[in-house]
């Protein structure tokens, strides 16, 4: 029996995790822009927040690795239909355009500000280099792709006590490698959200999940072992945890009462990932595959549309937030609408003390968006399937 295909003979549960993750980074960004108390404090301090904000922010960890997990599964089924050499000029082409889309497009929609006082190296700058890296990487065999990308995610938390000091560039180098850092050049901010390791291993790791998706490979087996590699990914989280020991900087402790303590267990580092964050959600990622293997209806098909337009919806809900977050303030009485243009001090200092709006207008603020949004994806999908002939289409 064979995986369930939609008509464009797309892997359904594919796209219906890819949607699910991207309507959730809609929320953070969202929480970001018109959440007041996004400027104030961390929602996932554990002295200044509460369940509902801290969740509001911990569900959207994963985003970012699941995003990068598809990716690499996307790879190998791409793969399919090409010769190697040819797939890895298509990566490093698309891995180029995805770094200069973060620097440029990107980055304006975040700043609105065409002197680009900064410039973010997150997200999509981290997923054009790891497509970048995989160019390279699928020349080897599958079982060598495995056992590296494993070996990476398990180990990179060695190198958490390594650090460059200084604004130089050795340092700024070490940051894009494995140091979040903010630095500064010409009066230009510079800051490194995602350093590359080991976010460059999740897309091989997804790369070899793609051979359970091949044509012909057997639904029943892929769907138990996808069960099997999510459970004991969340089994090995809950023992390192318990432990303390390895697999993530910030330590858990006992706090004022048992729902706190708990939110101190699952409140793992994001920046760089490590090997906690990565066992969480990239082993939820396989759960969510392996229960929604045969699931199909209609919220699954409009959830599924976010899906197959990921790039597009990103790019384009990046501006409209920022767009209604500033016409919001400029409509509301004591906001400067000025101040969502954004700039050094106001951003890095968290200076916008009585800004933004209450957590459940955000939540609203948020579902409109998606929901506004869905006609504009459904008819770029219909293009994009139509359309295929069109190279640069899926660049975009």
């Amino acid at each position: 029996m064979t995986t369930i295909l939609n008509l464009r003979n797309r892997i359904t549960s594919i796209d219906f995790l890819r949607g699910t993750i991207m309507i959730i980074m809609a929320l953070d960004h969202v929480r970001d822009y018109l959440y007041s108390g996004s400027f104030l404090f961390d929602p996932l301090d554990l002295t200044k927040t509460n369940g509902i904000l801290f969740f509001t922010r911990w569900i959207t960890h994963f985003c970012a690795p699941i995003f990068m997990l598809l990716a690499g599964t996307s790879a190998y089924l791409i793969g399919q239909r090409k010769t190697k050499k040819e797939l890895s000029i298509f990566l490093v082409k698309r891995g180029i355009w995805l770094v200069f889309l973060e620097l440029i497009v990107v980055n304006l929609g975040w700043n609105f500000n065409l002197t680009f006082p900064m410039f973010f190296f997150i997200t999509i700058w981290a997923l054009g280099i790891s497509m970048v890296i995989l160019a390279g990487v699928i020349h080897l065999p599958v079982k060598a792709i495995l056992i590296g990308s494993v070996l990476i995610i398990a180990g990179h938390n060695l190198l958490d006590g390594v650090h460059v000091e200084g604004n130089s560039l050795p340092a700024f180098g070490w940051s894009l490698i494995h140091d979040q850092r903010v630095f500064t050049w010409h009066n230009e901010l510079f800051l490194v959200g995602y350093p590359i390791v080991p976010l460059m291993a999740v897309m091989p790791l997804g790369y070899c999940l793609g051979t359970w998706f091949a044509t012909g490979y057997d639904s029943t087996k892929r769907q138990r072992n996808l069960l099997l590699a999510g459970g004991l990914c969340i089994a090995v989280f809950v023992a390192l945890r318990y432990a303390n020991v390895y697999g993530d900087p910030a330590k858990w402790s006992v706090q004022k009462n048992a729902f706190f303590t708990f939110l101190s267990f699952i409140n793992i580092s994001k920046y760089p990932p490590s090997l906690l964050y990565l066992l969480v959600t990239l082993g939820a990622a396989f759960l969510f595959l392996s229960f929604t293997e045969r699931l199909k209806g209609s919220v699954v098909n409009v959830i599924s549309v976010y899906g197959r337009v990921p790039m597009f919806y990103y790019l384009i809900h990046i501006y409209i937030i920022h767009t209604i977050a500033l016409v919001a303030s400029a409509l509301t009485a004591g906001q400067d609408w000025k101040i969502w243009v954004l700039t050094k001090p106001i951003w890095f200092t968290r200076d916008l003390a009585g800004y933004g709006f209450s957590l459940p207008v955000a939540y609203l603020v948020w579902l409109g968006i998606v929901v506004a949004l869905y006609p504009f994806c459904k008819r770029y999908d219909a293009y994009k399937q139509a359309h295929k002939e069109k190279w640069w289409l899926s660049y975009l």
